[in-house]
């Protein structure tokens, strides 16, 4: 059950930072590696996008 939950909010994350890379202003580029970097290494991916990402 709490794997499940954990699992829940990861893929929550990683949507929230998929659609926040979208409507970043960086370039389709940029825009395109991050998100791949953020699906490649999930748990990872995210914490180096939460400080490093492009940002709105």
């Amino acid at each position: 059950m709490f794997e499940g939950l954990l699992g829940l909010i990861h893929l929550v994350l990683a949507i929230w930072a998929i659609l926040s890379i979208i409507g970043s202003s960086a370039s389709t580029g940029k825009k395109v590696l991050w998100t791949l970097f953020v699906l490649v290494f999930p748990l990872i991916g995210l914490i180096v996008w939460f400080f490093i990402g492009p940002k709105s």
